[in-house]
């Protein structure tokens, strides 16, 4: 069919990957860095441009038919009435408008409000806080926004060539506060809740449509947000989660329906193929592990493994609730972690270790029943960043989720579905793809771990640590 490529717009740096269009296969792929600090709360988007020019260098992008692109998610571009920059973008990790937040959260009546409204209940990095805070602290700004933009939604204006008609996926649409994934519709209201008056917004394109062609023949697809594009990258399908290891964690599934949670649990994002994906958050994983090497100075987190596997399933009765930055799931936001079942037998550094690897899976297993409770099925589980890699992670994880578990190698799976829905944009344009399927590239090559023999155990493990946080936190899920 032809050669398309997937461009992923990070914080930090532009990947372009380089596909063939009907296997998947990487012909070539490009990289350059952002220039200015990539943890700016502000940027000028024009640094975007300027490392996508970078990255692109060198004929990357020769014979390329079509386009995908994939960018931060969060961010807010406010555009004037003519369509220039009203001021910096506005990125995802700016936390300045927690008191926005919390504001609009009242403002129309509560959590249960918001989540019934647009699947999720605002946080201080969605665009809709944002938009709060910039007619809190600049209101002449905020008078001036006539249109707003996410990342990837700039990006494809200007490869277009600024055409007037601005558009978005939903996928991205769905992590603003103002569109709604169970009824596919925006929440002008909402906006103006937030702005103090209406704005133009993108027009949400489906799954496989495009957003334009650029003069010299080249087709953009509809683009989407860094974790849509990633799950598209994977292949997942319904049965799938992913589970991702950062110093705070998260659990995310394939579902066929929006989740409207009035606990605020759930945030119910769109996916880039039609269906949804709700997502779990923790405030504590790898930094559980981080902390617990400190205390038993162990140099690195191989040495932290290599020291769990050292004791035996149950830690010696040892339990870490690893909430040590607070908790989301469940919400706990000013609790503290907590260290059970101290004997003398137990006092080892060993059981430590492992306390800390069963605690830091048990949490997350955790966030995963919420899902597994709302009737989200879970068959095989993703297992993504580089603690995935980690011997005790691996050995444990199986049993402790009752699943398969997958560990995919490392690859730039965000670039890889920018230009998987670039193919099945290109596809459909040409007439021999439906827009009901993307194409059915190959997966991602990876490591497949099965529960096997250590399942009964590991359930055992779950209940240790199920009884030791009821009994500490009782009724955190509402039991």
């Amino acid at each position: 069919m032809g050669i398309v490529a997937g461009l992923d717009s990070s914080a930090g740096f532009t990947r372009i990957v380089v596909c063939d269009a009907d296997t998947g296969a990487v012909l070539r792929q490009g990289y350059a860095p952002h220039q200015g600090d990539p943890k700016a709360a502000e940027v000028d988007p024009q640094t975007w441009l300027l490392s996508l020019g970078e990255a692109a260098t060198g004929g990357l992008l020769e014979g390329v038919q079509a386009i995908g692109v994939s960018a931060q998610q969060h961010g807010l571009v406010p555009l004037d009435a003519q369509g220039g920059l009203v001021r910096p973008a506005l990125v995802g990790n700016d936390k300045r408008a927690q008191v926005a937040a919390a504001d609009l959260v009242e403002s129309l009546g509560g959590r249960q409000a918001w989540a019934e409204a647009v699947g999720c209940v605002p946080g201080s990095g969605q665009p809709v806080a944002k938009l709060r805070w910039l007619a809190r602290t600049e209101p002449e700004n905020a008078q001036r926004t006539a249109a707003v933009l996410q990342p990837h939604d700039w990006l494809v204006w200007q490869l277009l060539g600024r055409p007037a008609r601005r558009t978005t996926d939903r996928g991205a649409a769905s992590g603003t506060g103002y569109w709604s994934p169970g009824t596919g519709a925006y929440r002008p209201d909402l906006v103006e809740l937030a702005l103090g008056h209406q704005a133009v917004l993108p027009e949400v394109l489906g799954p496989a449509e495009a957003a334009g062609t650029t003069p010299e023949g080249l087709l953009i697809s509809a683009g989407t947000g860094e974790t849509m594009a990633a799950a598209l990258g994977l292949g997942l399908g319904p049965g799938d989660a992913v589970v991702s290891l950062g110093a705070s964690g998260s659990v995310m599934a394939v579902h066929h329906e929006a989740l409207a949670d009035p606990g605020g649990m759930i945030t119910s994002f769109a996916d880039a193929t039609g269906m949804h994906l709700p997502v779990v958050p923790t405030s504590n994983a790898v930094r559980a592990l981080r902390g617990t090497a400190e205390m038993l100075g162990a140099e690195s987190l191989d040495e932290l493994s290599a020291l769990a596997l050292k004791s035996t399933p149950g830690a010696s009765g040892l339990v870490l609730l690893p909430y040590l930055e607070g908790e989301r799931t469940p919400n706990l936001p000013h609790t503290a972690g907590t260290l059970s079942g101290l004997r003398r037998e137990s006092m080892k550094p060993e059981h430590l270790a492992r306390a800390a690897f069963e605690g830091m899976l048990c949490a997350l297993a955790d966030a995963m029943d919420v899902l597994r409770g709302r009737g989200v099925e879970v068959r095989r589980i993703f297992l993504l960043g580089a603690a995935a890699g980690l011997p005790a992670v691996q050995a444990l994880a199986p049993a402790l989720f009752g699943a398969q578990v997958v560990v995919p190698q490392p690859a730039d799976y965000a670039a890889l579905g920018a230009a998987r829905q670039a193919a099945w944009a290109l596809g459909v344009a040409h007439g021999t793809l439906s827009p009901s399927a993307p194409p059915a590239w190959q997966g991602a090559a990876a490591q497949v771990l099965e529960p096997g023999e250590e399942l009964a155990a590991g359930q055992a493990v779950r209940q240790q640590y199920v009884a030791t946080r009821e009994q500490i936190h009782p009724g955190a899920f509402g039991q």
